[in-house]
């Protein structure tokens, strides 16, 4: 059974930093796409990045583009994501997943994250 653990999320000033952690287990992501996604109150889900096995080919929202880094270590099964200049419409509880959609696991509890103005 998939297994994703995010962590890393926090209480921040608007203009900090954090960075975020999803440690995968029960398959190897080596070979697959990763993605963060995150979800703020009444609001849907939404996709903030996502990058290929081999570190190559990110892509990212626009909302977050130039502010947030997405990376992975293959040898550790864990992706990352490093958010700086954050802001207060950051705040959400942050998740990621495989980013093909059929071969989405179930989703982990997230990490939070919450910018102060």
């Amino acid at each position: 059974q998939v297994q994703l653990v995010e962590s890393g999320g926090g209480l921040v000033q608007a203009g900090g930093s954090l960075r975020l952690s999803c440690v995968v287990s029960g398959r190897t992501i080596s070979y697959l796409r990763m993605a963060w996604f995150r979800q703020a109150p009444g609001k849907e889900r939404e996709f903030v990045a996502s990058i290929g096995w081999g570190s190559t080919g990110t892509s990212y929202a626009d909302s977050v583009k130039g502010r947030f880094t997405i990376s992975r270590d293959n040898a550790k099964n864990t992706v990352y994501l490093q958010m700086n200049s954050l802001k207060p419409e950051d705040t959400a509880a942050y998740y990621c997943n495989f980013d093909r959609t059929d071969l989405r696991a179930d989703w982990g509890q997230g990490t939070q994250v919450t910018v102060s103005s």
